[in-house]
Formats: C-alpha cells, sequence, structure tokens
C-alpha cells in the first residue's frame, strides 16, 4: 500500500448520537449474563444430580442393610421368628430392633414375623407377664428412652400393618378379642395400657402419626353394609384400641394432643356414617366414660374456625357433617339426660349442632302425617335431593319430644328463670337463650316442623321461658348481647330479632291445636294479660321491621368457614322473624275476634291511619303497600276500607276504558236461581265487570214496570242471595247459631252442585264488588277459605259444639284412651247416608292410643272443618276470584270479610243516617212529619232500628264507614196527594229496597207514626213500584 500523506487513521463519527463503542459494551454485557445464566443452570443440574445420587445410593444402601438385617434376623430367630422367646423382647436383645427397622407392610413374611412378636408379648401377657420388666428388665428408668421407642415403633407398625390389609381382613376385623385375625390389635392393646409408664409417649405419637386417619380408613372397610348394624355379643379389639386411645388422649390432653384439627378423632372418627350402629360397645364407653364432654368441647372450639376441614364423605350421599351432625344427635338424649354433666357442656353441644345443621340441607318429612303441620319457617327453599334416606331418618328419629324437653331442663334447670319471671337478664341466662334459639332457628329450617313443634309445645316450658326473658327486656327497655354470636350478628342489627325468631313460630303453633278452655279460662300457656302485653311488643317490633328500620343492615362479619351463610345470617333471621310475627299477630287477632281479650284498636299502627298512608298503600312496591301486603292488620279498618274502595274504583274505571256490550237478562222471579245460573255463570270475568241490566217477568211472561238504573239490579241480588243460600235449596247449612257454610252432602241433592258454587262465588264477589249489602251470616270457618286459610281445633265450635266438647273430653282423658276402642276413621251421615273414612292410610286398623290422641283430634277437626267441604270451597273461591282480587281480601281477617258482605252494626247512627237522608214529594229536613219520624226512629230499640234498616235497604246492617257511603242514598217520599184524605193516613209506609226508598204517609201524630212503622216492619212490606 502506498502513502497516503495522512500518518494518522481517520476518525469515525456516528451520526445515530451514540459511539459504537457503547453499543458493543451492551452485547458484550448481554452474552456474560447468557454465559451466567447457563453455568447457574449447569451448577444446579449438578446439584440435583449429586443429591439423586446420594438418595439413591442411600435408599439401596438402606434397602441392602434391611435386607442383610432381615437375612441375620431369620438366622437367629426364624424366618417367621419362630425361635423368638422372653428374652428377646428385653432391651438389650437385637430381636425388636432388628425387626423394626427391616419392617415393611408389604413384605408378607415381616407380616408373619410381627403377628409372631405379637403372640409372644399376648402370650407372656395373659401368662400374668409383667410388660414393664419384659421389655426393660429390672431397672426401667435406665432404659427408659430405648423402650419408649420400641414401643412407639411397634404400636404403630401394628396398626399401618392392620390399615395396610384392612381390606382382605374387614369381614374379621370386629370380631371379639382373642381370634387370630385379632393379635396386632389386642397387641397394640395390651401394649397402650393406661397402666404401663410409657402409655403417654406412645398415644403421643400415634397422635403425630395421624393414628385415626387410619382408623378411620380401617373401620370404614370394616362395613360390609353401612345400613344395617353388626351383632355382636362382646367389645370388639378395634373398639378396645379405640377407647384405650381416645380415653387416655382425654385425661392427658395437655400431653396427648392431636395438633392438626382435620387429624382430631372428633372429625374423622365421629364422622363416619352410622358409627354406633357398628361400633356399639365403643357407644356405651363415650356416654359412660364421658369422653362425650372433652370431644365435644375440642368440637365447639374448632368448628368457628377450622370447618372446611371435616372430611367430605365417604360419598355424595354421605357427606361428613351430615354423619356428624347424625351421630351427635344419637347420643344428645343421653347427654342431656345426665345431669353430671354441668351447662357449660351442652352449649357446646348446642352451639355444634347449630353449626351442624347450618350447614343441612331441607330435609323431608319421614315420619308423621298431620293436616296442622304448616311448613311456614323454612328459610331453604326446596327439599334435599341427594342426602342417604336411612342417614336423613337417623337425623330425624333422634330429634323427639324427649330431646326438646331434656335440652331445655339442661339449660334452664338451675336458672332464674321460668314460669314466674326473673329480675335481670343474666349472663349465663343470656348465653343459654341465645344458644337455645341460635339451634331452634336453624333446625326449624332444616327438619319437619311436625318433630321440633310437638316437642317443643307439649314438652317444655321454652314458651314460658322465652317469653319470660322478652317481657323482662322489654320493661328494662335492654336487650342483651348474645355473646356467642357476636362474631355473626353485626352490633347494630336488633338484638330481639333472634329470640322473637323462634317465640313466635312455636307460640303460633300452639294456638293451632289449643282448645278455648285452655286459651281463654285456664289461660295456658301464658295470661291474657302477657298476651295483651305480647300484642303490644309485637306490633311495635313489627312496625320497626316494616317501616322504621333500613331494609338492609350493615354487612355481616363472614368468616372464612362455610357456616352462618343462610339461616342464621342476620337478613334470615330478620326475613323468618318478621313473617312469624305476622302470623303469629294475625291469630292472636282470631282469638280476639271469638271473644275479645284487648282492644281490636291494640292491633294497629297509629301512623298507618294517615291519609299520606293510604295514598302511599295504592302504589305498588312502596314501603306502605308491602307493610298493607305482609301486615295488614297493623293498619286500622276504616283505612284498609278505605283502600279497598280505592282499588274497586280503579278497577271499576278500567273496565269502563273499555266499554262492553250491556247485559240484559230476563228473570223470572219464581225462578230466580235457575234463570240466573243459566244467563249468567257463562259471562266472563271483564262482564262480570260491567254492567248488568235485570228485567223481571212474571209467571205470563209479562215485564214488571219499572227502568233498571241500578235500583232493580241491587233487588235482584238481594233477592238471588235470599233464594240461593237459603238452607232449603240444599246448597249451604246452617250452625246451631243460623250461620251459613257449605253442605258437606249438596252433590247428593244437585248434580251440578260445584257449577251452583262457583256461580254463587261470583254472585257474593259482585255484590261486594259493586258495594251491595247483603244480609248472609256466613260461618268464620268458611269466609277463612275465601282466604286460603286452614281451620284448626278452636274453630270446630262454630261447627259442632257438641262434637268438640266430645274430643275436648277426649283431649283431657286421664283414663287409658286405647280402652275407648277408637280407630283412625270417621262416619259421614248425609240424608240418612252412612259413610265411613279413613283419617290416615289405613286408619281403620290404626288404634287410637295416649301418643297419638292429639293427632287423631286434629284429624277429626280437619275432616269437619276443611277436608268434608273442599270441593265446594274451593268452587266458591273460584267464582269469587273472578271479581275479588286475593291481595285485595287478604287484607281482611274473617270477621272484618263479614263486615265487608253485610255491613256493620257499629255503625247503626240514626243521627248519621239523619244528616245523610234525601227527601221528596214536598218533604224536606225541617217538615214536621220529618221531625216526627226521627223522634220515633231514635226512639226504638236498637233490635227495631235493625228491622227498620233491613226493612229500608234490604240489609240490617249499616255501610262500613257510615251512611254517606251508602248506594242509592236513603230518601224519604212522601206517599200522599196534597189534599190527604184518611184513607190516605191508614196506608202502611212501604219500601223500594232496590232505591233505599221509604214511602212515608204524613201521619199527623207520634203515636200513629210509631204503630204504622212497626206494624209495616214486622209485615216485611217489600218492593213496592208505585
Amino acid at each position: 500500500m502506498f502513502f497516503s500523506g495522512d500518518s494518522t487513521s481517520r476518525r469515525r463519527v456516528n451520526l445515530g448520537g451514540r459511539s459504537s463503542k457503547e453499543s458493543d459494551r451492551q452485547v458484550v454485557l448481554e452474552q456474560a449474563r447468557v454465559e451466567r445464566k447457563r453455568r447457574q443452570a449447569f451448577r444446579q443440574e449438578t446439584s440435583a444430580a449429586i443429591k439423586i445420587q446420594k438418595f439413591f445410593r442411600g435408599r439401596r444402601a438402606v434397602k441392602f442393610e434391611r435386607s442383610r438385617i432381615r437375612e441375620q434376623f431369620c438366622h437367629t430367630f426364624g424366618d417367621q421368628g419362630q425361635k423368638a422367646n422372653k428374652s428377646c423382647l428385653s432391651a438389650d436383645s437385637e430381636f425388636l430392633p432388628q425387626l423394626l427397622l427391616f419392617f415393611s407392610v408389604k413384605n408378607s413374611g415381616d407380616v408373619a414375623i410381627l403377628t409372631a412378636a405379637s403372640r409372644l408379648i399376648l402370650q407372656l401377657a395373659y401368662n400374668g407377664g409383667n410388660l414393664v420388666s419384659i421389655f426393660s428388665g429390672t431397672d426401667y428408668s435406665a432404659k427408659r428412652s430405648v423402650v419408649e421407642m420400641r414401643v412407639k415403633k411397634l404400636v404403630l407398625a401394628c396398626i399401618k400393618t392392620i390399615h395396610h390389609m384392612r381390606d382382605g381382613l374387614k369381614d374379621q376385623l370386629l370380631m371379639p378379642s382373642g381370634t387370630p385375625t385379632t393379635i396386632l390389635l389386642d397387641t397394640v392393646a395390651i401394649l397402650i395400657n393406661p397402666d404401663l409408664p410409657w402409655v403417654c409417649k406412645v398415644i403421643g405419637h400415634l397422635l403425630q402419626q395421624q393414628i385415626f386417619l387410619l382408623l378411620r380408613d380401617i373401620i370404614l372397610c370394616t362395613m360390609n353394609n353401612m345400613k344395617e348394624p353388626e351383632i355382636r355379643s362382646s367389645m370388639s379389639s378395634l373398639e378396645n384400641v379405640l377407647a384405650l386411645i381416645t380415653l387416655h388422649a382425654s385425661r392427658h390432653p395437655s400431653y396427648c394432643s392431636d395438633t392438626d384439627p382435620k387429624l382430631c378423632f372428633s372429625l374423622q372418627i365421629l364422622s363416619i356414617p352410622f358409627l354406633w350402629h357398628h361400633l356399639s360397645y365403643y357407644k356405651e364407653v363415650f356416654l359412660t366414660r364421658r369422653l362425650t364432654k372433652f370431644y365435644i368441647h375440642r368440637l365447639a372450639l374448632c368448628l368457628p374456625s377450622h370447618a372446611s376441614v371435616i372430611p367430605n364423605g365417604v360419598s355424595p350421599e354421605f357427606p361428613g357433617y351430615a354423619c356428624l351432625l347424625g351421630n351427635l344427635v344419637e347420643v344428645a338424649t343421653a347427654v342431656f339426660s345426665d345431669q353430671s354433666y354441668n351447662k357449660s357442656t351442652v352449649m357446646d353441644f348446642v352451639l355444634v349442632l347449630t353449626f351442624l345443621f347450618e350447614e343441612l340441607p331441607k330435609l323431608k318429612s319421614t315420619a308423621g302425617v298431620g293436616y296442622f303441620y304448616d311448613d311456614d319457617v323454612g328459610m331453604d327453599e326446596g327439599t334435599n335431593n341427594f342426602l342417604d334416606t336411612n342417614l336423613e331418618s337417623q337425623i330425624t328419629n333422634a330429634i323427639d319430644s324427649r330431646l326438646f324437653q331434656l335440652l331445655v331442663n339442661a339449660l334452664f334447670m338451675d336458672a332464674s328463670l321460668g314460669r314466674h319471671g326473673y329480675e335481670t337478664a343474666q349472663s349465663e341466662v343470656v348465653e343459654a337463650i341465645g344458644s337455645i334459639c341460635a339451634f331452634l332457628h336453624v333446625t326449624f329450617s332444616a327438619l319437619p316442623s311436625e318433630r321440633i313443634m310437638t316437642g317443643l309445645a307439649y314438652g317444655t316450658d321454652l314458651v314460658h321461658i322465652l317469653w319470660s326473658f322478652i317481657k323482662c327486656c322489654h320493661e328494662s327497655q335492654t336487650w342483651p348481647h348474645f355473646p356467642q354470636l357476636s362474631g355473626y350478628i353485626p352490633d347494630d342489627a336488633p338484638r330481639w330479632l333472634l329470640c322473637l325468631a323462634v317465640f313466635c313460630p312455636v307460640y303460633k303453633y300452639m294456638l293451632t291445636i289449643m282448645d278455648n278452655e285452655e286459651f281463654y279460662e285456664q289461660e295456658r300457656p301464658l295470661s291474657l294479660m302477657d298476651i295483651r302485653l305480647l300484642v303490644i311488643i309485637l306490633k311495635q317490633d313489627l312496625w320497626q321491621l316494616l317501616w322504621v328500620l333500613p331494609a338492609v343492615v350493615s354487612p355481616q362479619k363472614h368468616g372464612t368457614d362455610i357456616f352462618f351463610n343462610k339461616r342464621l345470617s342476620v337478613e334470615t333471621i330478620r326475613t323468618g322473624a318478621r313473617a312469624m310475627m305476622c302470623e303469629l299477630l294475625n291469630q292472636l287477632q282470631d282469638w280476639n275476634n271469638r271473644k275479645l281479650f284487648t282492644a281490636p284498636s291494640d292491633f294497629h299502627a297509629l301512623e298507618a291511619s294517615s291519609e299520606a298512608f293510604i295514598a302511599q298503600a295504592l302504589t305498588e312496591n312502596s314501603r306502605a303497600f308491602e307493610l298493607l301486603k305482609q301486615a295488614p292488620f297493623l293498619v286500622p279498618f276504616t283505612s284498609r276500607v278505605k283502600i279497598f274502595n280505592a282499588k274497586l274504583a280503579a278497577s271499576k274505571q278500567q273496565t269502563g276504558a273499555f266499554p262492553l256490550s250491556r247485559n240484559r237478562f230476563r228473570i223470572r222471579r219464581k225462578r230466580i236461581f235457575e234463570d240466573a245460573f243459566n244467563q249468567l255463570s257463562a259471562l266472563s270475568t271483564d262482564e262480570l265487570r260491567g254492567s248488568i241490566r235485570v228485567s223481571f217477568f212474571n209467571d205470563f211472561g209479562v215485564e214488571e214496570a219499572g227502568i233498571d238504573g241500578g235500583g232493580i239490579f241491587k233487588d235482584f241480588m238481594e233477592n238471588i242471595t235470599q233464594a240461593a243460600f237459603n238452607v232449603q235449596y240444599g246448597l249451604f247449612k246452617e250452625t246451631t247459631d243460623h250461620l251459613l257454610y257449605p253442605n258437606p252432602g249438596s252433590g247428593v241433592i244437585h248434580e251440578q252442585h260445584l257449577q251452583f258454587f262457583d256461580f254463587l262465588g261470583s254472585l257474593l264477589g259482585k255484590a261486594m264488588y259493586e258495594g251491595i249489602l247483603v244480609d248472609i251470616p256466613f260461618a268464620t270457618f268458611f269466609l277463612s277459605k275465601l282466604k286460603q286459610k286452614h281451620n284448626y281445633l278452636n274453630d270446630l265450635p262454630s261447627l259442632d259444639p257438641e262434637l268438640y266438647r266430645h274430643l275436648l273430653f277426649l283431649k283431657h282423658f286421664e283414663g287409658d284412651v286405647s280402652d275407648l276402642e277408637l280407630y283412625f276413621v270417621i262416619v259421614n251421615n248425609e240424608y240418612g247416608e252412612q259413610k265411613e273414612e279413613e283419617l290416615l292410610p289405613g286408619g281403620k286398623d290404626i288404634h287410637v292410643t295416649k301418643e297419638n290422641v292429639i293427632t287423631y283430634i286434629h284429624l277429626i277437626a280437619n275432616h269437619r272443618l276443611n277436608y268434608q267441604i273442599r270441593h265446594q270451597s274451593s268452587h266458591f273461591l273460584r267464582g269469587f276470584q273472578q271479581l275479588i282480587e286475593k291481595e285485595w281480601i287478604e287484607m281482611f281477617s274473617e270477621h272484618e270479610i263479614q263486615i265487608l258482605i253485610s255491613g256493620s252494626l257499629e255503625n247503626l247512627d240514626m243521627d248519621d243516617l239523619r244528616s245523610n237522608a234525601h227527601y221528596s214529594g214536598g218533604y224536606n229536613e225541617n217538615h214536621p212529619v220529618i221531625d216526627v219520624f226521627w223522634e220515633v226512629l231514635k226512639s226504638f230499640s236498637f233490635e227495631y232500628q235493625k228491622k227498620f234498616l233491613k226493612f229500608v235497604t234490604g240489609c240490617s246492617r249499616g255501610p262500613l264507614l257510615g251512611f254517606r257511603y251508602l248506594e242509592p242514598k236513603f230518601c224519604i217520599q212522601r206517599a200522599a196527594p196534597s189534599i190527604v184524605a184518611e184513607e190516605d193516613l191508614d196506608r202502611l209506609p212501604t219500601t223500594a229496597t232496590c232505591m233505599n226508598l221509604l214511602k212515608l204517609p204524613p201521619y199527623k201524630s207520634i203515636e200513629q207514626m210509631r204503630n204504622k212503622l212497626i206494624y209495616a216492619i214486622n209485615a216485611d212490606a217489600g218492593f213496592d213500584l208505585s
């Protein structure tokens, strides 16, 4: 190359903004990083390979060493340990160290040697040998650690061997002690005898090695048929081992404790399906040795924070929590009846049962048939679809009246709480109240109600106890906090919710099966004074729930466990309490309507009587609307009537918005029911709600004079209801109080009787829809059918007081009921035809006894009050609901429905009638004849005033809200020409009830006015178009 003249190299410039050296540096760094990472991975691989090789060489060396020691052992002691003797068990012998070193449960030869060693130990023990000296020699303290270690390993080896071979031994493991198959279990039992010095260390070691998990597998394997109990004559070796371990662990909890809750006895063993059926002798140990106290307390401590560790169960239909619950409730009666258990143990037990019932799905009723069991406290919809039937039966069969009686007695026997109340809510009482209420609340929605309510109502003083608590808290204006539920019910939630959610359904159930003598005369279970206070308390609290308190309380403090998410949530308790308080107050109002024990206004909330409330109640989904729907009794009757009339007016307005062709019907007076049925029964709902015009015809086909402007239709309604509801027609019968109810034998008289009832229902609905009062007195138990309610024993006196007295005699019969030779059948006698019906399937073969007499009594009442008239009532209701909607009529009680139908005697105010009267034909409100008329009318007795009202309007009762709501208005017309002759004054007053019109001659004296009116009223001078 030739010299260019420049001895320096040309500088290169990077126009990209950085030097090439910097770019090269980044590449070098990245290469270094990758290389470093590769070397690190290589070192890790090398280290891992070394560890694997080391482990493999170690395992190979151990295996080789075990084989060598096994060969040496067999050479010394025989292939199956047949050369072993007593000295081989000593601390100086190599027999046990070598055996425990090479032993493997998978080697049948090793198992044979272990069995031989076990047989040797048993032989020495049964021959009176001292195991301590056999294992340690003369100085146990010097060899203690060695002996303890050998016994630990030997016992665990025996149990693991049984666990490994459990499938092959499953038919033999529950055999009594002494059989060849139980040698290993018997050896374990011998070595963990409570008198041996090493027992605490050995059992502690077993617990650390998950002994209950192993025993669970072994026990489950022994159950050839899970549902059938094993029948044995003595305790099995397996039960003996289980008893020794659990007994020692319960007596020395600080030394022998299983730290992992998932592996504890309470969860692993007690959750085995039908445990007591297969380990019946261990059940006796569990109860008699008071193991319950220790392990139930452990469960109570474990479940709140470790509920999710309950085993899943052997199959989906045997979930662990349900199996645990089944086993616990099976021994609950024995625990609660043992007075040696203190109250804290009982509350622990109740707390555990509460947790488990909380998770349990709703069970189907597996026993007992009773019409009067309303499953209305359930918080979970639907029923269980997967729980095994036998497991369900185990749970439900254990929940009986005796269990509840013992539980209540165990919790409250020593407390200053009972029939006479108490001064203060002591902490012990508060805790007991909280425990029982939480337990019952979740139980109500999990089990068939008859198993719970009957036991609580008849077997316990729970109603007295809870009422005393409620009364005390109300008087002190302080509701204590339940400490054991503090983690689940927020502090700002009403503290009275849970207690009332339990008290209300129990007392409500008692009212359904109570007779009038118990309620009014004996005043059981609560005095009438207490019931009056109860009405006030429930009314105030229900108003708080429905109106004052916000719909959503503060969020709950949920734990991480699976419990307390459903039945014991605040919102669920609130919903249950609200529903039960409504139903209880509704029932108490029914009792009050039968015979007053408190003022009707005590059921009303004054705040619900305002015009603003009424206006809001007419708006769907408003607070007032929902309150009226759930608790109508809180709203005064007059306010509800205004709401009812407003709903009727809205319906009529809606019907008027769609004009319908006017229906005009030809009716013969002497065939009024048949003609009306043939023509009106085919009308649709809209046509029935529309305008109906009637023309009356005589027997010769001549139409009667008159134009139907509404008055003739009113006359038609009065006449047809009198004809159709007349007992002579055969569709209705009368009670002894002359109250109407459907004739159970109506089908014998009328072939179309059900269609007739459908038509009569629509007729009554039309009368109420048009505001026409009809003087038809219905029996209360029939009116309840308009609300689709069930009737109970206390409704029977209105139908058959003689039968009611006989049933009360039977209910309180002090002798042996079975001597009366009664069976679950009833004989119906309709029109001379006797027919025997069974009250239950197979009832003719079911003898009435002391145990089932209450069921018999209520089935008799059910048959007479509900079953016999079920078809007639359902058809009547179907016709009635064509015009009167279900939600409208549910605002009223049966007593109030009768007032809607016929008016009220309380509103029979002659001054009110005068202030709303109209006059025509020459009369006015200041006319002398009119003054005389009102003076005479006010002087009439109450009965004659009723007769006068019926004479004028066709109904002896006044309108619900006073005579200003009478349609048409009451009118007095002069019935004489302007020049009055003597014959005009001889005429009687006449009426046109269709127009509420009185045609009154101008009588000249008070005496003449009185005599003529009384004569006309008694003569019943009727419709007159002259």
